[in-house]
């Protein structure tokens, strides 16, 4: 093999490691209104909209990671996009974080048929079953807060996410049963907040164990 089929080969290997759909790492080689140039280090430049920077002080030669979209489109250039490359690497934290059990933490962007949407680096959808243990009648009250989720279904296909702050409260409410029910004993005056009325008296949430308090124990105040 000559010198130059060598040059050649390996130029050729070279570019079959770059594959379509995966996460590269690029450097930007010039800066336009409408699009940003990212040398990857393959045979031609990728054109990325400006719209995904337009949250980032961005500078010629800084770098980026981006997804590998396509390989050439009609023009002859790459094709690759730096808001599908985040998008990917969030998608595979949620997928680790709902395997190993743990939760997420997201902020609420809106209000949906059936509930709420959230974003935890992906958009999830929160049913409105799964906000809190008694379901919420204003679901805006609920818009712009950030809480933590447990995640309950991940459907890898359709990318879709299913999210729960009701498991999360109901954990946190067994942990404070059980150590109410550790250093508490009859006779002890406790604090409680009031979660119901009924025609017989009141439900008191006692740090996380309900108490019935009977309408004939109550005072005129």
């Amino acid at each position: 093999m000559s010198q130059a089929e060598r040059i050649a080969a390996l130029i050729d290997k070279s570019f079959r490691e770059f594959r379509e759909g995966s996460i590269v790492n690029g450097r930007i080689l010039e800066i336009h209104p409408q699009v940003v140039l990212v040398d990857i280090g393959y045979k031609s430049e990728g054109a990325i909209q400006s719209t995904e920077f337009e949250d980032e002080d961005i500078e010629v030669g800084d770098e980026v990671e981006v997804l590998l979209e396509k390989l050439e489109n009609d023009e002859g250039m790459i094709v690759l996009s730096k808001e599908k490359a985040a998008h990917k690497q969030n998608w595979d934290k949620i997928v680790k974080v709902f395997h190993d059990g743990g939760l997420v933490k997201g902020k609420v962007k809106s209000v949906v048929k059936g509930g709420l949407m959230v974003n935890v680096g992906v958009e999830a959808f929160l049913p409105g079953s799964q906000i809190d243990i008694i379901p919420p009648k204003d679901l805006t009250e609920y818009v712009g807060n950030v809480y933590e989720f447990k995640i309950v279904k991940v459907n890898d296909d359709r990318k879709n996410i299913v999210l729960s702050r009701r498991e999360v409260i109901e954990a946190e409410r067994a942990e404070q049963r059980q150590a109410f029910l550790q250093t508490v004993n009859e006779g002890d005056h406790v604090e409680g907040m009031v979660k119901n009325l009924t025609d017989f008296g009141a439900f008191v949430d006692l740090q996380g164990m309900d108490g019935l308090l009977h309408i004939t124990d109550m005072s005129w105040g």
